[in-house]
């Protein structure tokens, strides 16, 4: 008997260890490119992926049955399929118009990680998850532009377009937190290029992104000496820099003089953005810690941009962190 055990544990051992790399081995294949298969092949190969991975997925979207891709488990909806199916009449973009517009029908959870320049615009396709459902399409890439965003709701009906070329970043993320509970998958148009190949793609279209915006400000506002003015800038503007270049004051009594001249070390040039906040930057984390005691549109000018027409308050009421002021 002691004889037996002591010859059983290993041999246990090693079928275990053999069980284990022959599904490693299993698991590899299902992963391994198989380029010189023909497209019906590859439509059943997708079969060899683990059950955990695929089922999810199973019912959702039909098997590919082309790809020059290594390896199609979801299938995209093509620029061919789209044609014809929507129109400039309801807003939406016309694909057609360029080769390098694709749109694709994905879950409201895409498996997208987002990213945008320094400009918190033209957000784009900054890393794909391995496993998610936009990686498997095929047919989304690192450093797609995302165009449109429309929600696909019940038996296939589509939602209104929401166009979101040149949009900031708030506004994109905004548009698919707001989609309904019902909305299970969005179709999504990208665009293949860099940000200055999309503003050029619009340069000649009917919605040019705009190079100009209106900054509207009101000073004193409630007293007889509100007064109120419009200034055009340029997108992308720095609010701060605007305001005094056009001789308008952000500091009250002595930090006029003493304040850190735009390095956002005071905390003193404070601003009401009354309209038009999803069309400036993201607050940063300094940011809203200075300004924790006061509304959310409340922003440092010196640390704002805009996008967009927006619409700023001078010398708003402040709570008592701002004691410098």
């Amino acid at each position: 008997p002691t004889t037996m055990s002591a010859i059983s544990k290993p041999t246990a051992f090693l079928a275990a260890l053999l069980s284990w790399h022959a599904a490693i081995s299993s698991f590899s294949d299902a992963f391994t490119p198989h380029n010189n298969l023909p497209a019906t092949t590859l439509a059943q190969n997708r079969l060899t992926f683990p059950s955990y991975l695929y089922a999810p997925l199973a019912g959702r979207y039909p098997a590919a049955t082309a790809s020059n891709r290594d390896l199609a488990v979801i299938r995209a909806t093509t620029n061919e399929e789209s044609e014809g199916k929507y129109n400039d009449d309801d807003g939406s973009i016309d694909i057609n118009s360029d080769p390098r517009l694709c749109r694709v029908r994905l879950p409201r959870a895409p498996g997208i990680e987002w990213g945008t320049d320094l400009s918190f615009s033209f957000v784009y396709v900054r890393e794909l998850e391995p496993a998610g459902a936009a990686s498997l399409s095929a047919a989304v890439e690192k450093g797609d532009q995302i165009c449109e965003l429309r929600a696909v709701i019940g038996d296939g009906e589509e939602g209104e377009p929401i166009n979101l070329i040149g949009a900031p970043f708030d506004q994109v993320m905004n548009a698919f937190a707001s989609l309904g509970r019902d909305v299970k998958d969005v179709d999504l148009v990208f665009f293949r290029g860099t940000k200055e190949e999309l503003k050029e793609a619009c340069a000649g279209g009917s919605e040019p992104v705009p190079q100009t915006i209106t900054i509207t400000v009101v000073q004193n506002k409630g007293s007889k000496d509100e007064k109120m003015s419009h200034i055009e800038a340029k997108a992308g503007c720095n609010v701060r820099e605007v305001l005094t270049d056009n001789g308008i004051n952000v500091y009250q009594s002595v930090t006029r003089w003493t304040n850190c001249k735009g390095k956002q070390l005071c905390g003193t040039c404070i601003v009401n953005v009354a309209d038009g906040t999803i069309n400036t930057n993201r607050k940063s984390i300094d940011e809203s810690s200075t300004l924790r005691e006061n509304p959310e549109n409340y922003r440092l000018s010196c640390v704002t941009f805009a996008y967009g027409d927006i619409t700023v308050e001078t010398f708003p009421p402040i709570e008592a962190a701002q004691w410098t002021r």
